[in-house]
């Protein structure tokens, strides 16, 4: 089983982040690439004031909060994708996701893993541009990563068990549950949440109910988050591209079509939380 001691992680937004305090708190070297600057200063910032948060709610200690940072470095040097364990964090993409990995898979030797964090693709056809396919999994976090207990380890058509093994015990240790998902399109969780979403969003289509009484009752009946708020919280247009990917998976089944109201916001710039507005407006302090 491969030892892992240093995880690289690429793509600096909010699932990269998640997944980074995630792991430096539990003691791994842990390094992030992005290739936008801003990118990389921004995900600085955040992680720092969640750690901080963290410490000032009680869940962390303020030293292992300052020990978890120490433990980060960020950057857009390609360099950071060398470690025991990559994680790819990146636009959901099958072409740009590839492309990384083939990058990666130059970077570093045959005993490094190369996880996806992929919400919906193909886990096969990412590793099929590979030289070497065995050494790659899916490893897919839940939003806000630090946070959620869940990923789903996916095997694909080549990956070898002992990678899977090293997943689950890697999960393990940054104090997740792994749950072992085929290898189809949404796997276990993207594929029965898409209902969810589509769903509600239906609603609105047809006027049947506005998105803040559909957010209301969900929470009422015992929900944390509606499906609007969750879909801001996402990204709407990170949750429209798994829709997308698990409509056109399962032969465009009219079950999971996108909607055009979530398409509209996408359109007008209405991402949800990470630029200010969705469904709602935030403050972007």
């Amino acid at each position: 089983m491969a030892e892992i001691k240093t995880v690289a992680i690429a793509g600096a937004g909010t699932m990269g982040q998640g997944i980074a305090i995630s792991c430096a708190l539990a003691g791994y070297t842990t390094k992030v690439f992005d290739v936008n600057e801003q990118v990389c200063d921004r995900a600085i910032a955040l992680i720092t004031k969640t750690l901080n948060q963290l410490a000032e709610k009680g869940k962390i200690t303020p030293t292992a909060s300052s020990e978890a940072l120490s433990k980060i470095s960020i950057s857009t040097n390609a360099n950071q994708l060398k470690a025991d364990l990559v994680i790819e964090a990146i636009a959901e993409n099958l072409l740009i996701k590839q492309n990384l990995f083939k990058q990666v898979e130059a970077l570093n030797t045959d005993k490094t893993i190369l996880a996806t964090n992929t919400s919906s693709l193909s886990v096969s056809k990412i590793a099929a541009g590979l030289n070497n396919p065995k050494r790659c999994a899916g490893l897919h976090f839940f939003n806000p990563a630090h946070i959620m207990k869940l990923v789903e380890v996916v095997a694909g058509a080549q990956t070898e068990p002992e990678v899977l093994t090293s997943l689950k015990v890697f999960a393990k240790s940054i104090g997740k549950v792994s749950v072992d998902a085929k290898d189809s399109p949404g796997f276990i969780v993207n594929r029965v949440a898409r209902h969810f979403y589509v769903e509600s969003l239906l609603a609105v289509e047809n006027d049947s109910a506005s998105y803040e009484t559909i957010d209301a009752l969900m929470r009422a009946s015992g929900f944390k988050m509606g499906p609007f708020e969750l879909m801001d919280l996402i990204g709407i247009d990170v949750n429209y591209a798994v829709t997308e990917s698990v409509y056109e998976g399962f032969n465009k089944a009219t079950k999971f079509k996108p909607s055009p109201v979530q398409k509209a916001k996408i359109d007008n710039g209405e991402l949800g939380r990470k630029n200010g507005k969705g469904f709602y407006a935030y403050s972007q302090k």
